[in-house]
């Protein structure tokens, strides 16, 4: 948590004490509504942090009053802009924390284009590490900015749909990848 957060000095009405979970607590937040339901968007005031996709019926912050910046101004955008199919593509500074390997398979992610599709064993092999289709598959699913960290465009080498962690799960990812064009089992 940022100092600012941590003394009351960020939006109006926050403070350390306010909720039992403060520790945890984005600096902003805001929601929108999108066909595959409320995402939630947080941001330390330089970079998206996070990207949460409704799951049934709420979201990680739901108790925190909303709180925007520059950051999370341009993020609302772009997503609906992608939503309403006149974006391909994000221009937003993010802020991707996890390990290494994670690092390094979310980098392969933004790397993929809008309608595009890598199998987990590509992304493995990207990273260094071939055989590490489980590994990959993990670090995929704990993307914390999905959507602008394009994870929804990892299938298996058949181009099965294997999993998907945000919203509804597989469902959402069917929306997605329709929307963007791209072929599934």
């Amino acid at each position: 948590m940022s100092e600012k957060r941590q003394n009351g000095d960020g939006c109006p009405g926050y403070s350390r004490g306010m909720h039992p979970a403060s520790a945890t607590l984005p600096d902003y937040v805001v929601r929108l509504d999108s066909p595959i339901g409320r995402i939630e968007i947080t941001s330390d005031g330089t970079s998206v942090t996070g990207l949460s996709i409704e799951h049934a019926g709420s979201l990680p912050h739901d108790h925190v009053e909303e709180c925007t910046n520059s950051v999370l101004d341009r993020a609302l955008l772009q997503l609906r802009e992608y939503f309403a199919g006149t974006r391909t593509d994000f221009d937003l500074p993010v802020r991707l924390s996890g390990t290494e390997f994670q690092r390094a398979v979310w980098g392969e992610l933004v790397e993929l284009p809008f309608g595009g599709v890598a199998s987990y064993g590509e992304i493995g092999h990207a990273t260094g590490r071939a055989a590490a289709g489980r590994a990959v598959g993990g670090a995929v699913g704990a993307n914390p900015i999905p959507i602008i960290v394009p994870c929804h465009r990892v299938l298996a080498s058949d181009g099965r749909i294997t999993g998907y962690s945000g919203g509804n799960g597989i469902p959402t990812k069917v929306w997605l990848l329709d929307h963007e064009g791209i072929p599934h089992k």
